[in-house]
């Protein structure tokens, strides 16, 4: 790791290849939601409506990265959303997404170290939580101090690590439920009978899946982790386009199939009680260690998604800095091209997250949560709406839609469809009580934030990067 001088350069290197951008994605996206939530949203909505609520979540997702895949082609810029708000939907609105944002993995930092911890106690019993969180916290933060290219390839072996989990309970979950395998306490194959059982389609009927849809979103966040790093990423114009369409496709793959195998494997009403569902698949079909293998599983996915929180959150503060929202310190790089200011203070806010997830989990984490949950639903929101500022404008210069080298289909419909849709997510909140909260915080830390960037600067002084003014 190397120091920052008075002469280190201020533009990133473009150093991530396809792979990394795939998997960096992946790696965002795939992590405790899926590995020990999913039990409790079968358990709420039952098999066939959770499966609806993630075919839904994942449409809304797909929206959201075709609107995403124009921009980011078009301007490559790390900082990517917050940056094509700032230009096209105003820079009140940029710096208040762009502040929502790095909040949101900040608050994910905190809770990633806290829940790695927690599970190295299973093999350590006697140690201390705090141990491993500062263990965890200080690997993460070298992996991202080094270089991009390192970064992206330690994300590229923890995300392949889960995938490779995932595709093995696929098949392997697929063959028990066909009768192929045997699987402990069960005379025959369960093939379909917990989706047709006497409980019906919807156990407790339609609500509860229009409530699951809401955290189904969040669990999806994470897959505009490509627009983040299109800025250091080498061929944007093919490499960007690639990464969206195998992620999405293969997220919905990975997260419908598990849904798939799990409610066929798992009665609904037990799911709901089981820490891990993966736990309990593995060891009914039989393989020796599966609580150990999972824990070793579970821990890599909360360090990928940390990986990727470190990451996100210190690009966010370069650019802010970038476009003179924020102090120049956070605009220095290393001579590996790293924004080592913007990753410390990054790390900083997730140690504070980690303080307040261990001493005031009931109030100050609690609203960091609800903060956190709500903006990544009104980051994709911004996004949807500066690819539909950014046609418009486009077409209204002279230009013509066949200039874009990458094309969001079906517009004004997809950006329009995306942001309604997102909007509809935030108006359902209101409805359930356990996740209202997210509203009376979210709203008024968003009012913040608009009000911090307009006393700052009464008027706009945010010269816009090159790469924007390329950019037609």
């Amino acid at each position: 790791m190397e120091h920052i001088n008075k002469n280190s350069q201020t533009d990133l290197q473009r150093s991530m290849k396809s792979r990394h951008l795939f998997m960096l994605s992946l790696g965002g996206v795939i992590g405790t939601g899926l590995f020990l939530s999913s039990g409790y949203t079968i358990n709420q909505a039952g098999p066939v409506g959770t499966i609806i609520a993630y075919l839904v979540g994942g449409f809304i997702m797909y929206l959201v990265m075709l609107c995403l895949g124009e921009l980011s082609v078009s301007m490559p810029v790390t900082g990517a959303f917050h940056t094509y708000a700032t230009k096209y939907i105003g820079p009140g609105t940029g710096f208040t997404i762009a502040w929502m944002y790095w909040l949101t993995w900040t608050v994910t930092l905190g809770s990633e170290f806290t829940a790695s911890g927690l599970l190295m106690q299973r093999w350590f019993p006697h140690t201390s939580v705090w141990m491993w969180s500062a263990i965890f916290a200080i690997a993460i933060f070298l992996l991202n101090a080094f270089s991009a290219k390192f970064f992206a390839e330690s994300e590229f072996w923890f995300a392949s690590i889960k995938v490779a989990t995932i595709l093995l309970f696929i098949v392997l979950g697929g063959a028990v439920m066909l009768g192929i395998l045997p699987m402990k306490g069960t005379a025959s194959a369960p093939m379909l009978s917990n989706f047709i059982g006497k409980d019906g389609l919807f156990p407790n009927g339609i609500l509860p899946i229009f409530m699951t849809m809401l955290s189904v979103n969040f669990a999806f966040s994470g897959t505009e982790l490509i627009g983040i790093a299109a800025g250091e990423s080498v061929d944007p114009e093919k490499n960007i386009p690639k990464a969206i369409k195998n992620v999405v496709w293969r997220l919905l793959i990975f997260f419908i199939g598990t849904i798939f195998v799990l409610s066929g494997l798992i009665p609904w009403k037990e799911a709901g009680v089981i820490e891990s569902p993966f736990v309990v698949v593995f060891d009914r079909i039989g393989i020796p260690y599966a609580a150990d293998i999972m824990n070793f599983v579970i821990i890599t996915a909360l360090l990928s998604a940390a990986n990727s929180g470190l990451y996100a959150s210190s690009r966010m503060l370069w650019s802010l800095s970038k476009e003179n929202m924020l102090h120049p310190v956070f605009v220095k790089l290393t001579s590996r091209g790293i924004p080592l200011n913007a990753l410390i203070v990054s790390m900083i806010g997730g140690c504070l997250s980690l303080l307040s997830s261990t001493f005031a989990p009931d109030t100050v984490y609690l609203v960091l949560v609800s903060i956190a949950g709500f903006a990544v639903v009104v980051v994709w929101m911004g996004i949807a709406a500066s690819q539909f500022m950014f046609r418009k404008r486009f077409l209204e210069q002279g230009n013509h839609v066949n200039d874009l080298k990458y094309r969001t289909p079906l517009y004004p419909i997809v950006p329009i469809a995306a942001f309604l849709l997102c909007l509809a997510s935030c108006i359902g909140i209101a409805f359930d009580p356990t996740q209202r909260v997210a509203l009376y915080y979210g709203i008024p830390f968003m009012a913040l934030c608009y009000f911090i960037y307009y006393i700052k600067s009464r008027k706009p002084r945010l010269p816009i990067t090159k790469d924007l003014n390329d950019a037609g």
